[in-house]
């Protein structure tokens, strides 16, 4: 193993901070998402909130309970207890009419869901987003510009944080023990990066120009396995589903998109506009052929994107999908409830040991499709 290590430069993620410092753009294209509404009713680290006497207990909403787990969020439930709800607010920062507001979305928690003019919307189309009270931006008032550190966005820095602490122990190690076999993370990390290296990277863009895309390669796949397998994690701080976020895999995909057209060299962009190959009836007078091209250009980071987004969400909803039958039929009878549990739970777990193993793939699949992508943008034209 030793001998058929990776240069240490590779390890050094050159394209690591800037990868997460740029997913902050999903705050932006993540504007438009639904978020669900604050309904604690406490100002502190640990939000706490209990039922009022004499108020009905409202029915179990599956569909609540999993869009809440599923979308993003202003705060991040840790545990309910009974009547006790624990949620750790997270700051909100909106940029108004040329004003910074920076303040705790535990100021969210009254009846109007507002604070210093601004209210978080409880239902219709703009359900989750924070607003301008008695404005409407579609009527030509100043927009509302959320950078708010959300669920999504902690889950982020947090996974950063480990895995810049992860890869900075491995290069250490591998500078400290330079001739010697790998021991502790550095023997289960090394695997990983030489498979990326050897399986991905030198087959899909080749001996020479491979070295050059190792590090975002490298990152990506770290990126979507670790979120991938933190998210499985039940409670605070995994849980979040980080790569089952529209917003974050199309950030992800549009830095696919943007390597593989800056990269694309002559041979490339010929074979586009005049395919080799193809009749001269289908380039002229009307172009079929580079227009078919030029739209798969932009359909590959699309498919990127909803692959990745896609198989994570579902498998969130599956899961708590079975959940969610426990209640519904405890709702109906106890008995019932207690023989579905059984049934659930073994799916449940049999679907965690299976998302485990997608965990992997998906990361492997957006990975490979990177590289690929990248190989087609630097191929050489082969001369007989």
């Amino acid at each position: 193993m030793t001998a058929n290590r990776p240069p240490l430069h590779v390890l050094r993620f050159p394209a690591l901070i800037l990868l997460f410092g740029l997913l902050f753009l999903s705050r932006l294209f993540a504007s438009g998402q639904d978020h669900t509404v604050l309904v604690q009713a406490k100002d502190s680290v640990f939000e706490q909130s209990a039922k009022p006497e004499g108020h009905a207990e409202k029915p179990f909403n599956a569909g609540e309970m999993i869009m809440e787990h599923v979308v993003d969020n202003h705060e991040w439930h840790v545990a309910e207890i009974g009547s006790l709800h624990l949620t750790i607010p997270l700051p909100i920062i909106l940029l108004y009419d040329g004003k910074l507001y920076t303040f705790c979305s535990s100021r969210f928690h009254n009846e109007a869901h507002s604070y210093q003019g601004f209210k978080l919307e409880e239902k219709g189309p703009h359900k989750g987003k924070i607003v301008r009270e008695g404005e409407n931006s579609a009527a030509g008032g100043p927009a509302v510009y959320d950078f708010s550190i959300t669920k999504i966005v902690l889950a982020i820095l947090i996974s950063t944080f480990l895995l810049i602490l992860i890869f900075v122990s491995v290069a250490g190690a591998y500078r400290r023990n330079k001739d010697k076999a790998p021991s502790g993370i550095q023997s289960m990390v090394e695997p990983l990066i030489i498979f990326i290296r050897d399986d991905i990277a030198k087959s899909s863009i080749g001996e020479k120009k491979y070295e050059k895309f190792m590090p975002f390669l490298l990152t990506v796949f770290f990126f979507i396995f670790f979120n991938n397998l933190f998210g499985l994690i039940p409670f605070f701080p995994g849980g979040a589903n980080v790569t089952g976020n529209i917003a974050v895999t199309l950030v992800m995909a549009l830095f696919t998109f943007v390597i593989t057209t800056v990269n694309g060299n002559k041979h490339y962009w010929v074979d586009i506009i005049n395919t080799p190959g193809v009749p001269w009836w289908l380039k002229l007078p009307i172009p079929l052929m580079p227009i078919v091209e030029i739209i798969g250009i932009i359909t590959k980071p699309f498919v990127l994107m909803i692959r990745l987004f896609a198989n994570i969400t579902a498998g969130h909803i599956i899961v708590l999908g079975f959940v969610s039958l426990i209640f519904i039929f405890g709702a109906i009878s106890a008995a019932l409830g207690i023989g579905v549990s059984v049934v659930s739970v073994a799916f449940m777990i049999f679907m965690n040991l299976l998302e485990l193993l997608v965990a992997f793939i998906q990361a492997y699949v957006f990975t490979l499709l990177s590289a690929l992508y990248f190989g087609l943008a630097t191929i050489e034209p082969e001369h007989h």
